[in-house]
């Protein structure tokens, strides 16, 4: 797989899984929605990352992470964001999750502006396209409109992307989201290495790897 492609589609998929989990819970989201009501949330938000993001470039990869982990579970909610013992927040795979600070000073700044009309999960999903364009990535269109999940559980933190999977398990789980194979390897490639399936050239040197990684002849057919 080359590497443009990639990184390109990155970008692209993670935006589609975003629309399809919000379109999957039937909100009615669109581009503009809070147009009227509150005109300057894109550029507050995105003024909010870019102050952070100077300070550490790495909340950028970080943000995104988060809202990857939001949309994959009941959708793009904000649920991950609820604080509270048994949360998405404490599951296993949320652990090393961070960022968060990031979009509390988001709503803190949209909530003086436009008090009550903004909800985090926008607010969430902005961000992370914020955080891609300002590490030079790719710009799209964010559909907003979103309403904030109440229900937040550790135990349905059980379908994100797990180290322990297997190549099935996760074809599995991202063919619930109408995600094929090559949308797999291009959201989590990154961390690919550390599946249970054979190393893939160009995504991590293999000696910083775990242990116990399967032999293989360095290729992965899709």
């Amino acid at each position: 797989m080359e590497c443009n492609y990639s990184k390109n589609k990155f970008f692209l998929v993670l935006a589609l899984l975003n629309m399809a989990a919000t379109l999957v819970k039937g909100q009615g989201t669109r581009v503009g929605f809070y147009s009227t009501s509150c005109p300057l949330v894109e550029s507050i938000v995105s003024s909010t990352v870019q102050s952070h993001l100077q300070s550490d470039p790495s909340l950028g990869p970080a943000i995104l992470r988060m809202h990857f982990h939001d949309c994959f579970v009941h959708g793009c909610d904000a649920s991950i964001l609820i604080n509270g013992p048994d949360t998405e927040k404490t599951a296993p795979p949320n652990l090393g999750v961070r960022g968060y600070e990031v979009i509390d000073d988001a709503k803190a700044q949209v909530e003086a502006t436009c008090p009550g009309v903004v909800s985090c999960a926008d607010i969430l999903a902005l961000a992370a396209r914020d955080a891609v364009f300002l590490a030079k990535g790719q710009k799209w269109d964010v559909p907003t409109g979103r309403r904030d999940g109440k229900v937040s559980l550790a135990s349905d933190a059980d379908n994100l992307p797990a180290f322990t999977d297997s190549i099935e398990e996760l074809k599995r789980k991202f063919a619930a989201f109408g995600l094929n194979a090559r949308d797999l390897v291009t959201l989590v490639g990154k961390w690919l290495p550390l599946f249970r399936f054979p190393y893939i050239p160009g995504t991590r040197d293999c000696a910083k790897g775990p242990q116990g990684l399967y032999p293989s002849n360095g290729k992965f057919s899709l």
